[in-house]
């Protein structure tokens, strides 16, 4: 029951309006993907901020929740681009990350109306998120790679050359 509801709510309407075909091992790899990234994040920002002789966040729980929605962002607009059909790898790419960085942008601007923004905020979304992306490109590259070395590991054009013929 369910699996009915997540296809009904969520899956259906993903594949109605953008012609995707999500499953549930999909959805549980995004999480991951966005919940290891979340956490590599924190931890760095973490050790960065001790290391320089600061004990507490000066952003406090703003910050936390800024890092959350455009870590939501970026893998977002990623995981719904890269199954365009769109030929040229990097022309996929560049696709899905101009839009979500302008949206990056739209969010930051929209947080400078909550509290005043640092000089370099625009400079260090821009840093920040186009790491994220560049992470994200790779990781789908090296995953595409490897899947289709792995679909043709035991064929060449079309035979099957994983089998040993037997001698008779």
């Amino acid at each position: 029951m369910k699996e009915k509801r997540f296809q009904l709510l969520i899956l259906s309407p993903l594949k109605r309006t953008w012609g995707i075909k999500m499953n549930k091992k999909k959805w549980v790899t995004i999480v991951s993907v966005y919940s290891v990234i979340y956490t590599v994040i924190t931890l760095l920002n973490s050790v960065l901020y001790l290391c320089n002789g600061v004990y507490e966040d000066p952003s406090g729980n703003w910050h936390e929740l800024d890092r959350a929605l455009i870590l939501l962002i970026g893998i977002t607009a990623f995981e719904l681009c890269a199954a365009l059909p769109v030929k040229p790898l990097v022309l996929r790419y560049a696709i899905a990350y101009v839009p979500s960085q302008l949206l990056a942008f739209a969010y930051v601007w929209f947080s400078g109306l909550r509290e005043e923004l640092a000089k370099t905020a625009y400079r260090d979304i821009w840093i920040n998120f186009t790491c994220l992306f560049v992470l994200l490109c790779v990781m789908n590259t090296i995953a595409g790679i490897r899947k289709e070395k792995k679909k043709n590991r035991f064929t060449d054009n079309g035979k099957d050359v994983g089998k040993v013929p037997h001698s008779v």
